[in-house]
This record gives C-alpha cells, structure tokens and sequence, in this order.
C-alpha cells in the first residue's frame, strides 16, 4: 500500500509555517528596535534602574515609618537621608581603603595565576606551556584591565567613573520620589490605560516588583552574611586584602552562581600567593563551607519565594548578560530574566484554557 503526501495538508502547513516565521521574524525587529532606543536612552534608564534598586532596599524601612503615621514625604525624606549617611559611611571606612589596595589585588592575582600556570607545566601535570599561554595571558590582560575598574565601579554603585556623580545624583533624587509616590504609581498607571491594560499592566507591574524587591534584599543579605563570615576566616588565616576581598564577595552575591566562583578564585589566589599552598587549600575550604551554608541554610531562611529560575537558566542568563553589557549585564542579567518569567507567566495564565472536568454521577459504578 502505497503513501503519498496530501498536497491541501502539505500547503496548509506551508502557509502555518511561514506566518509563525512571518510573526517571529516581525518579534525578532521590534525587540532589537527596543533595545536600540534603550541604548540610545542609557544615559537615562541606567539612573532610573539604579533608584530602582535602592528602592527595593530601602522601602521596608519607610513602609515601617508611613504605618507608624508618618507622612509620605517625611518618611522618604528620613530614608533619604539615613541612606546618604550610610553611604556615605561606607564610602569613609570602605570604599576608600578598598579603592587604594584594589591594584595591590590584581597584582596578587595576576601572581596566583602566574603560580598555577607554573605548576601546570611541571609534574605530575606537565601541560606543555604552549598550550596554556594563551588562555593564562588573556586572563591575565582581563584580570589587569578590568579588575580595579569593576572595584571602583561596585564601590560607587555606577556604570563608568565618568558619569558616576551624575548617575548617583539621579538615582538618589528617583528613589525619593519612588518612595514618597511609589504606591499611587498604579492606580495612576491604570487610570491611563484602555480597556483589559488598565488590569493586566498594573498586575504584572505588581509582580514584577515584589520579585525584583525580593530578589535585590534576598541577594543582599546573603552578600553580607558570605562578606562577614569569609571576612573573618581570612582574617583568622592572616590572609591579606581582607577588606577589599571581603567586599568583592558581597558585590559577587547579586551575581549568583558565577560571582560565588570568581570572588572564592580570587581569595585562593590571594591566599596562595601571600600565605602559601597550605592556608590556600584552608581558604577553599572555609569558602566552600560558607557557599554550602548559604545554599541550604541563608537561601532558604532568607528567600522565602524563589525567582523559580533554573539554575541552568541563571548561568546562561549570567554568561550572556555578561558578553553583551560587562559588569552591568552580569548584575542585571539574573533580575531582567526573573522579570521576563514574571511576564510569561502571567501571559500564559491568561491565555491557558480552564478546563472542568465533567461532573460525574456519585451513583454511577
């Protein structure tokens, strides 16, 4: 028995074909469109991401004060200014130590990278030098051209050094307003819109705000629960640069997965190169009981509601962030992609069928 294609079938899924290509391709530009115009206004969405930010940090603490009766703009006035002398603390005892040693930091990382590649190429290993010169040297360049740029850049929470006194300036001057305005921003929102948007905005707007405020606290306790703890067995081995490396590890917490990686790397090598192999193989050790600490006692504790992002999910997001924007993409990569599940999860709620099963005879065998 012969088969042969049916040709009205065969066109039909031709015609399917091409329009879903047609719709995809259609998708593809006007998402390459949008993020155009977002670079073009970088100079501006940056300081609005960056007030974000602060706001989700800091809008506890004024929601404490507005239901002790406070008003609103007394309140966000108090948090603004509390925050100004905590930063400002902080950039006094911190940021300032950190900023002068942050070259000494990279010449003990380069050094440490140095030591492994020597090591590499003896026994038992015997790696021949060709073969990792290149990986070693492009490391090396990296690590010497970006690694005190991203510790100036952590410590005064900006994109470039550039523009970091305008950017701090209006993202100080946004969070205000978000914290005095923030709750009438979604009924205004919705009184703007037509139709089914006037509800379907608003509850994604919700959502995405209670993840992204979760997520940046949730990250930011972790941070300074590693901070303090791997602060203190540096401190305890005598490892050098414990300030600035402690710091690095609380900044490599809003970065999950990778951060973790690279900030234990850089302590080993730290380690290994001021104190020997004995405290570096101690240094990993401590670092791995705090990693494993935070993975099955402060994320649970602290994060009551994950971002339900696979852990693969998070790499890929890390790593692509990372190659498209540096340092600020690989901050934003994992908060833009739980805001991206936020939306599609949402849209398939609303587009899924609810199906009811049929009601069945209790007197039926």
């Amino acid at each position: 028995m012969s088969v042969t294609l049916s040709s009205t079938k065969t066109r039909a899924a031709l015609r399917a074909s091409a329009r879903v290509s047609g719709e995809l391709i259609l998708v593809l530009v006007m998402t390459a469109l949008a993020m155009w115009v977002l670079g073009r206004m970088w100079s501006v969405v940056w300081p609005l991401i960056v007030g974000l930010l602060l706001t989700t940090l800091t809008w506890p603490v004024t929601r404490f004060l507005r239901r002790r009766g406070l008003p609103p703009a007394l309140a966000a006035s108090l948090v603004t200014v509390l925050f100004l002398l905590v930063a400002g603390g902080v950039v006094a005892l911190i940021a300032v130590p950190v900023a002068s040693q942050s070259g000494e930091l990279a010449d003990g990382v380069v050094e440490g990278i140095q030591r492994v590649r020597e090591w590499a190429s003896g026994p038992p290993l015997n790696i021949g030098d060709d073969q990792i010169s290149s990986a070693f040297d492009t490391a090396t360049a990296r690590i010497q051209d970006s690694l005190g740029s991203m510790v100036t850049t952590v410590v005064t929470g900006v994109g470039t050094v550039v523009n970091g006194v305008v950017t701090a300036v209006l993202a100080v001057f946004l969070m205000f307003f978000m914290l005095k305005d923030g709750p009438k921003f979604l009924p205004w929102l919705a009184r703007q819109l037509p139709g089914r948007f006037a509800n379907d905005v608003p509850a994604v707007a919700s959502r995405a705000w209670d993840t992204l405020g979760g997520f940046v606290r949730s990250q930011a306790y972790v941070g300074l629960l590693d901070a303090v703890l791997i602060g203190i067995g540096l401190w305890i081995v005598g490892v050098p640069l414990v300030l600035p490396l402690a710091v690095l590890t609380f900044v490599a917490a809003f970065v999950p997965i990778v951060g973790a990686l690279f900030a234990g790397f850089v302590a080993v090598l730290i380690a290994l190169v001021s104190n020997g192999p004995t405290d570096a193989l101690i240094v990993l050790a401590i670092i791995i009981g705090v990693q494993q600490l935070e993975g099955n006692v402060f994320q649970p504790m602290i994060q009551s509601r994950g971002l339900g992002l696979h852990a693969a999910v998070i790499l890929l997001a890390v790593t692509l962030g990372g190659s498209l924007a540096g340092i600020v993409g690989s901050l934003l990569a994992v908060p833009v992609a739980a805001l991206i599940a936020v939306v599609w999860n949402y849209l398939r709620e609303q587009l899924s069928e609810v199906r009811q099963e049929p009601e069945t005879d209790g007197s039926a065998r």
